[in-house]
């Protein structure tokens, strides 16, 4: 797997990532460069490359003049994701229910990193999976995100709630979000940006959350939308 731009790797070399080897612009071998001094740091090769050979690397065509490579993304459990949540008092968990576009998944991640999400969950199939786009979009906050891939969505919110972890589901037709207390144990369900939260995965949930749409669309762009209700989640906690 890649890590493509600057402000990504640089946020891989201060996480966990493990970054294989780093390709750089040849043209900044001269310039005082931080990601060149924390890969030395971290004895991490380097490889000095013309712009055209980098461009051919590229898989975004976004590179910035830095492409790292990576081991595979390394999911984390569920119950590893619980865990960390109840270290805090009041845990915060997003569930994806079937998001496809690597834009959306990379930009839901960096929301939830700067929300203070304690992690994510992902649907094993029928769902985008993290590749080099998501970790681009997410510019770097991927490495700070638990990530959990499951089977089945349905009976990993069964197990939030046994963790006695509220789960509302964000979908018309519900309470508004700004009349339902959200400064409690939480997870939020988003879903799919064409058909929203399936059925079967809303009816496990213990609410339903609905932004006010006051224009003639009826659907907001599904990162968007989480933005949305992840900090008026942070406004009623900050209160």
């Amino acid at each position: 797997m890649q890590i493509e731009g600057k402000n990504a790797i640089r946020q891989a070399l201060q996480s966990e990532t493990t970054i294989t080897k780093i390709y750089i612009d040849k043209n900044y071998i001269s310039r005082k460069d931080d990601i060149i001094s924390l890969a030395k740091d971290k004895k991490i090769k380097l490889e000095f490359l013309p712009k055209n050979l980098l461009d051919k690397k590229s898989k975004t065509e976004h590179h910035q003049g830095y492409i790292a490579e990576t081991i595979d993304f390394k999911y984390t459990s569920l119950e590893d994701i619980a865990h960390k949540a109840k270290e805090s008092e009041k845990p915060f968990i997003v569930i994806l229910d079937g998001i496809e576009d690597p834009h959306n998944l990379g930009a839901i991640i960096r929301t939830c990193e700067c929300a203070g999400v304690h992690g994510i969950i992902i649907p094993q199939d029928r769902a985008c999976q993290i590749n080099e786009t998501v970790i681009r979009t997410s510019t770097g906050a991927i490495s700070e995100m638990p990530i959990a891939k499951v089977v089945n969505i349905k009976r990993a919110i069964d197990y939030l709630k046994n963790q006695d972890i509220w789960v509302f589901g964000a979908e018309i037709g519900g309470n508004e979000i700004y009349k339902q207390n959200l400064n409690i144990p939480l997870a939020i369900v988003i879903g799919s940006e064409g058909k929203g939260i399936r059925k079967t995965v809303l009816d496990s949930c213990d609410g339903v959350i609905t932004l006010p749409l006051l224009g003639k669309v009826n659907s907001l762009n599904a990162s968007v939308a989480c933005g949305i209700v992840l900090f008026e989640t942070v406004r009623q906690r900050l209160k």
